[in-house]
């Protein structure tokens, strides 16, 4: 930057047509000015300028200099205008980081109008339910679910984050409706195998605060929670999931709501972001995008799910 500012100065002097000219146009002491000068040609090795009586002159190498670099100079001055103006405006490359269902199910269908909205937002979306190293990885945002780690990063709350047991009717014609939570040992579990291992012990609270926590067995297993939905649905057993996830195949009743009096404990939907002095205001802008979609009460949350209990 000191080279290029020095660049500046001489295209100034050019300009100006002398040194105390230039030094006063960009607030500078006719000294400092030329002790600039005095240092650029000494990092270019080469004499820039011929003083006269009454002006300054451009030397052979001056010239080709203020040819070649008023173009790098005028390149700096529009990079940083645009810096300063992407700093106010909604605007640039929105690189987010989502897990894997939620952004099919919900966000996928919110990009458009957020993009109709603020035309000069860019957006790459990666799909992943794997933890993202947002800073290392280049991201500006991340959709999270679940409990977060003091990682250092700003979250912003989304949504909560029900859950409810749930299983198609047909599994439950073919081995009973479990009223209790000892009675799952006796069925069997379709299960999320994901960055915390197997897990197929669940916790459930019961009516009076009560934790339990009940180990399950199971036939089939996953990564991916689209996977284990569709299991459930197909009848292969009791899954643990998200409201979000299941509330259109409640509503449906193609899914049955198991031990409503004991849920398994909540968390939060959040939207994790680097920590910075500031955030760009395209990403102030989408959290807010996500928080007016959602409303104040989120659609899934709206769910009476003693109603659909089997």
């Amino acid at each position: 930057m000191d080279r290029l500012g020095d660049i500046a100065l001489f295209l100034r002097v050019l300009d100006q047509g002398s040194i105390s000219a230039a030094a006063r146009s960009m607030d500078l002491s006719v000294a400092v000015a030329s002790q600039r000068l005095q240092r650029l040609e000494r990092a270019l090795g080469v004499r820039l300028l011929h003083r006269t009586t009454r002006r300054l002159h451009p030397t052979p190498e001056g010239q080709a200099l203020a040819e070649r670099g008023r173009i790098l100079v005028q390149d700096l001055e529009a990079l940083a205008d645009g810096l300063r103006e992407s700093a106010q405006a909604v605007a640039g490359n929105l690189r987010m980081t989502l897990p894997a269902s939620f952004g099919l199910q919900y966000v996928s269908h919110w990009l458009p109008g957020f993009q109709r909205r603020h035309p000069q937002v860019a957006v790459s979306a990666h799909l992943s339910d794997d933890l993202v190293d947002l800073v290392k990885d280049g991201y500006d945002l991340a959709i999270r679910i679940g409990p977060l780690a003091d990682s250092g990063l700003v979250a912003r709350r989304i949504a909560n984050n029900r859950r409810v047991l749930v299983a198609a009717p047909d599994y439950l014609d073919r081995h009973g409706v479990p009223r209790h939570p000892d009675e799952l040992a006796v069925h069997a579990g379709v299960l999320l195998v994901g960055r915390d291992g197997r897990q197929d012990t669940w916790p459930l609270v019961g009516p009076e605060g009560t934790l339990l926590r009940v180990r399950m067995h199971s036939r089939f297993e996953s990564n991916h929670g689209e996977l284990l939905r569709a299991a459930a649905l197909a009848g292969q057993g009791i899954a643990l999931h998200s409201l979000w996830h299941v509330a259109d195949d409640l509503r449906a009743g193609r899914l049955k709501v198991l031990l409503p009096d004991w849920p398994p404990p909540e968390s939060q939907i959040s939207a994790v972001m680097p920590a910075r002095s500031q955030q760009p205001p395209r990403v102030r802008a989408f959290v807010d995008y996500l928080l007016e979609q959602l409303g104040e009460v989120p659609p899934w949350e709206q769910l009476d799910v003693a109603a659909f209990a089997a």
